[in-house]
């Protein structure tokens, strides 16, 4: 199976000169190792980065699986569960909170979308908000108006979805803050999954709800790629590659 391996890691690269010699030290790498055996139909999905950074588990992707047809970037998204009084769980989703620095009108358009099928997995019908610090005009400012047009662009792309932006996260999810500032809206209010404006904005939102609001956080979880790839941050447990784990095979 090395050579078959190496032969097609040759054919897929050979645009960068790719050697047999040099394919064979880079497949020790089990990052790169692990993702030939996907794209060979091996296996169906991977889960790393208990050893590795994010970077190390994204850069074989990209060049051996690449993303899906109409992507142009990966991405993630953050899963919060907390159990309910009623016995049942609040589920949320939140996107992109660990890759895109600071994506573009149209990549939040893509976030958006691919969170959404995420979030369907988690058993959501997702009602999408995309968070600012203004709800329906009461802010000003180039980051207001992005988070606007990306939600008009994104109702525009995909109309099956419920969609509302810009939002405050108050007004995303209180009924009673709704009433007042969008009363129009059929998602103010009642949102599950959120878009974020940038990385510092979810990254530190998902983890405050993660230490304060008593949820349990599972990701990132890397959307946007051709086959379920998914990173373990490097300080997690046992139960959270058990989870991930899970996760990841219902992707596939």
């Amino acid at each position: 199976k090395m050579d078959e391996m190496v032969e097609q890691f040759c054919e897929i690269r050979a645009k960068k000169g790719m050697t047999q010699e040099k394919a064979r030290e880079i497949l020790k790498d089990p990052n790169y190792f692990g993702t030939m055996l996907i794209k060979m139909g091996e296996y169906d999905s991977l889960l790393g980065g208990v050893m590795h950074s994010v970077i190390d588990t994204i850069k074989p992707a990209l060049e051996i699986i690449g993303t899906k047809e109409g992507n142009n970037l990966v991405s993630s998204c953050i899963g919060l569960v907390r159990p309910r009084a009623t016995g049942d769980s609040e589920v949320i989703v939140l996107g992109d909170c660990a890759l895109n620095i600071k994506p573009t009108e149209d990549e939040l358009v893509e976030i958006a979308h691919e969170t959404a099928n995420c979030a369907r997995y988690f058993g959501i019908d997702p009602k999408i908000a995309f968070l600012s610090y203004s709800t329906l005009g009461s802010g000003k400012g180039e980051d207001v108006d992005k988070m606007r047009n990306a939600a008009h662009k994104a109702r525009e792309k995909y109309p099956d979805l419920p969609i509302e932006g810009e939002l405050q996260f108050d007004a995303a999810v209180s009924p009673r803050v709704a009433r007042t500032k969008c009363p129009d809206s059929s998602v103010a209010g009642h949102a599950n999954t959120f878009i974020f404006p940038d990385i510092n904005a979810g990254n530190i939102g998902y983890k405050i709800a993660q230490r304060l609001g008593n949820f349990e956080a599972y990701g990132p979880i890397l959307l946007g790629l051709n086959a379920p790839i998914n990173d373990l941050s490097r300080g997690c447990n046992a139960s959270e590659v058990y989870s991930m784990a899970i996760i990841t095979a219902a992707l596939a």
